[in-house]
C-alpha cells in the first residue's frame, strides 16, 4: 500500500463525531419546536427558550448545586482589580479552545465558556477569519445573538478592529439576513449598543487626542482610521442599525 494510500481514522472519527454532534443538536431542537408548537407558548420569546434550553437536563437527586469557593491566600494582592479582569486572566491560563467545526465550538460555546468575559476572550482569540470559516454555512439558530451581546458587555477600544472584523465575518455566513431578524428584542438591543460603542471609539475626536503630532498622519494611510471607519459605516448597514 502506497504511503497516500493511508487512511487517517483518527482524520475519520473526528469528522464523523462531528456529524453526530451535528444531527442530534438539529434533532433536539426540532424536538423541542414541536413542544414548543404542541404547548402553544404565548410569545417568541417563550418559544425560544424552550429551543436554546433544550440541551439541559433535570437535576437527579445526586446533583448538588454549588461548589467549593477558593479564597485567595494574599488578599492585597487582588485589590484594585475588577472581577472582569481576574476571570480574563484565569481564561488565558485555560487550554486555547481550538473547534474544527461549527459543532464543536457550540459544544465548547455551551460547555466551558459560562461567563460574559470568557466568551469575549474565546471569539478575540478565534478572530473574524476563523469563525467565518466556521460557521460559513449557517450561525446556529440563537448563536448570533449571544455573540453580539458577548462582544457589547466587553468591547475594548483596544480590541476595536479585531471585533469589526469578526462582525464582518459573521455578517458574510449564510443565512445571516435570517439569523438576524430572529434576534430577540434585548439582543437587538445589544447589538445597537455594540455599534454606538464602537462609533464612540471611531470618532476623530477620542483618536486624535490619543496620537503624537507626527503620528497624526497615519490617519490619511491606507488601512488605518479611514479604512476602519469605512468597514463601521458598511457594518451599520448590514445588521441594520440606524
Amino acid at each position: 500500500m502506497e504511503r497516500n494510500d493511508i487512511i487517517d481514522f483518527k482524520a475519520l472519527e473526528k469528522e464523523l463525531q462531528a456529524a453526530l454532534s451535528a444531527d442530534e443538536k438539529y434533532k433536539r431542537e426540532n424536538a423541542a419546536k414541536l413542544r414548543a408548537v404542541e404547548q402553544r407558548v404565548a410569545s417568541y420569546e417563550e418559544f425560544r427558550s424552550i429551543v436554546l434550553a433544550s440541551h439541559l437536563k433535570p437535576l437527579e437527586h445526586k446533583d448538588k448545586i454549588g461548589g467549593k469557593r477558593t479564597v485567595s491566600w494574599n488578599c492585597h494582592t487582588t485589590q484594585g482589580r475588577t472581577s472582569q479582569d481576574e476571570t480574563t486572566e484565569i481564561f488565558q491560563e485555560k487550554v486555547l479552545l481550538q473547534p474544527e467545526t461549527s459543532a464543536e465550538f457550540y459544544r465548547d460555546w455551551r460547555r466551558y465558556l459560562r461567563s460574559g468575559p470568557e466568551r469575549y476572550q474565546a471569539l478575540l482569540q478565534l478572530g473574524g477569519p476563523r469563525l467565518g470559516h466556521l460557521f460559513q454555512t449557517d450561525v446556529g439558530f440563537g448563536l448570533l445573538g449571544e455573540l453580539l451581546v458577548a462582544l457589547a458587555n466587553h468591547v475594548k477600544p483596544a480590541d476595536q478592529l479585531v471585533v469589526l472584523e469578526i462582525l464582518h465575518s459573521l455578517a458574510s455566513t449564510g443565512r445571516f439576513t435570517l439569523n438576524l431578524s430572529l434576534l430577540s428584542h434585548a439582543e437587538k438591543e445589544s447589538c445597537r449598543d455594540l455599534f454606538q460603542k464602537l462609533k464612540a471609539m471611531g470618532t476623530p475626536r477620542s483618536t486624535k487626542e490619543g496620537l503624537r503630532q507626527e503620528d497624526q498622519g497615519l490617519e490619511e494611510q491606507p488601512g488605518g482610521l479611514q479604512e476602519e471607519e469605512g468597514l463601521l459605516q458598511e457594518l451599520l448597514g448590514l445588521y441594520q442599525v440606524n
